[in-house]
């Protein structure tokens, strides 16, 4: 290759992974708004927290599902028409909640955003596999999964403070704008690599390596641990502000901004994991994950203790939560995954393990509301612990497995 040859593709895979990154942050505008707004909704539609709880589920259900079905498909047709697509999909599902009002139709339109939102992972992940060699895609993939960090922290108080000045259907049109507008951008812009592996007819070896894929028994128990973690993920993620809010006293927009801290806190934790993982000879990637998990476990018991309206305190607290399980979360279901997938089905192994992890998600929803009623919402904390040891107790068989990330540097 030529340095002119080389320049171009250095600029195809800066491009690609900024392109990337800017996606799958616009798609936690529209993830996570509904979480900042249940206060006013409630209010407004005079819903039960079980019925927000429902529309979570709703959402969870066919997004879990999505995961199988995208991870599949994206190794098929590329990246860039599954992500492109998914994200006008998802716009368009988020501004039809929006100007909705029956709980049916919320249902209805969280369904289909869920389905959208499930294109993301598996799709964005792929282009991050086409782009980076294994050695140090643990690393690359550190950095690059800030995208949902910071599509977090600023997506849930975005939503607070239009919720807060504009009312919470504007909290909706907004992301969708948002979201339509870098779909159409990434259909129109975003590379694929010279040497990616064949699509569409061609893909039959594509078929044998997503098969044997599926025979691994790691990636069975990684999507096992994951299930724990996404459900505590998505627990925290989902009800935070709420809980501030009902709990702490909070304002609606305050509760947003200080809940965002979960978010921030995960920003340092997935670059920090990410370079250990490409670097340290001590520990697995998997094992690098449960040692993690295993420090967030007592953070929970004694956030659910301290935290009592002090912002400061909540601020600190979250930002350790938020770095000690978006860790773990970006590692297995990123760099760990797509050692798995090989280079022909990275999308597929990604796709399974949020897959299995995103049945987590779901869960919380049938969990988390009945919890608080009967035991207050104190009790959420020590039991999300509970569930974080399940994660670390499914790595346990494969706590001794290197990718080539450690392997290459032997």
């Amino acid at each position: 290759m030529n340095m002119a040859d080389a320049g171009v593709e250095t600029a195809s895979r800066r491009r690609a992974l900024t392109l990337s990154w800017l996606a799958y942050a616009a798609y936690y505008l529209g993830r996570k708004a509904f979480s900042a707004i249940k206060m006013p909704v409630q209010r407004d539609l005079a819903l039960e927290s079980s019925a927000l709880g429902a529309l979570d589920t709703m959402s969870l259900v066919a997004y879990a599902f999505g995961q199988f079905v995208s991870g599949t498909v994206g190794d098929r047709i590329g990246p860039r028409r599954l992500v492109g697509f998914g994200m006008l999909l998802s716009a368009l599902a988020c501004a039809a909640f929006g100007a909705s009002s029956a709980v049916f139709a919320l249902g209805a339109w969280s369904f289909l955003n869920g389905l959208a939102q499930s294109t993301g992972w598996p799709g964005t992940t792929r282009v991050v596999a086409e782009w980076t060699e294994p050695a140090r895609r643990a690393t690359v993939m550190g950095r690059w999964a800030t995208c949902y960090q910071v599509g977090g922290f600023v997506a849930t108080p975005l939503a607070g403070f239009v919720a807060a000045h504009y009312g919470w259907r504007c909290a909706m049109f907004v992301p969708a704008c948002f979201m339509a507008l870098v779909g159409c951008t990434v259909l129109v812009r975003l590379p694929s690599p010279a040497a990616a592996p064949a699509l569409g007819s061609a893909s039959e070896p594509v078929a044998r390596a997503q098969l044997g894929v599926l025979k691994n028994g790691a990636l069975w128990l990684y999507g096992t641990s994951y299930f724990f973690i996404k459900l505590v993920r998505y627990a925290l993620m989902l009800w935070l502000p709420y809980y501030l809010t009902l709990v702490e006293g909070y304002a609606v927009e305050r509760s947003a901004y200080v809940a965002s801290a979960f978010d921030a806190g995960g920003v340092a934790g997935v670059i920090l994991i990410g370079r250990l993982a490409d670097r340290t000879r001590r520990f697995s990637k998997p094992g690098l994950c449960a040692l993690w998990i295993a420090l967030l476990v007592p953070v929970l018991f004694v956030y659910s203790r301290v935290g009592a309206g002090s912002v400061l305190v909540d601020v600190a607290m979250l930002a350790m939560l938020g770095a000690l399980l978006f860790g773990p979360d970006s590692l297995l279901s990123g760099a760990a995954a797509q050692d798995l997938g090989g280079a022909a089905a990275p999308a597929m192994a990604v796709g399974f393990v949020n897959g299995l992890g995103s049945c987590g998600s779901v869960l919380q929803g049938l969990v988390i509301p009945p919890l608080a009623k009967h035991f207050g919402w104190a009790a959420m904390f020590p039991t999300l612990a509970v569930f974080a040891l399940g994660a670390v107790v499914a790595l346990a068989p494969v706590l001794g497995r290197r990718g080539p990330g450690v392997a290459a540097g032997e």
